[in-house]
């Protein structure tokens, strides 16, 4: 398990924070109406609540409610996923799409809206609330749930030397398109490395990458 020292945050980790909040108070005001449009449409589709918080792993593997718009049924096997992962981490492909091969692209728990959601990673702009408070930050590696954590080598725990991203190296560059453990490189590299450079250029490769919506989960 990593351990984070209490020591003061050093100047380009009080930049890094300075940079999410900025980024999310500039979001969350002009996308106010998305967010209000999102949650009508999710309620009308399916019962159930529109935003679900799930348990994720957060900096040095501290558990945190992550919060995003419900894409799935109300009442979705939850196993679906933990198979997925299996297979994934057993290098089967998930699907026929050669731009995906690692999303789970037939899941019949995924509701219509919920496609679109996906498609368009909208299903993510909750987070925003999750950096404000601290739990995660725009950029870093995807929150892990906790069950896929039984598939790690000791060194991918490095990647949790950081806290979890909105987007990130392995979302920008993977996105479906390769191996968990694949990805988990990516990430442990962007933990190690990490800079306001970094972070300012994954940001910007975001936005084509969730124009595209390949490999989108």
């Amino acid at each position: 398990m990593p351990s984070h020292e209490a020591t003061r945050p050093s100047l380009r980790e009080l930049g890094k924070r300075a940079l999410d909040v900025a980024i999310s108070v500039l979001a969350i005001v002009p996308l106010a109406l998305v967010f209000i449009v999102v949650w009508i449409a999710i309620r009308l589709d399916s019962p159930g609540p529109a935003v679900f918080r799930q348990r994720r792993i957060g900096r040095d593997e501290k558990p945190f409610n992550c919060f995003k718009f419900r894409t799935l049924r109300h009442d979705a096997d939850e196993n679906v996923h933990r198979d997925a992962i299996r297979r994934a981490w057993a290098k089967e492909p998930l699907s026929n799409d050669p731009a995906a091969p690692y999303k789970l692209t037939d899941d019949p728990r995924v509701t219509r809206v919920g496609r679109l959601l996906r498609r368009t990673s909208l299903d993510e702009l909750p987070q925003f609330l999750n950096v404000l408070r601290g739990e995660m930050s725009i950029v870093g590696p995807r929150p892990a749930i906790p069950y896929e954590l039984e598939y790690f080598r000791d060194w991918h725990h490095k990647r949790h030397i950081v806290k979890p991203g909105i987007t990130g190296i392995s979302q920008v560059r993977g996105r479906g398109r390769v191996s968990p453990e694949v990805m988990l490189e990516m990430d442990v590299e962007y933990a190690l490395n990490w800079t306001l450079w970094t972070d300012l250029k994954l940001i910007a490769l975001t936005f084509p990458a969730v124009l595209r919506g390949r490999g989108a989960r």
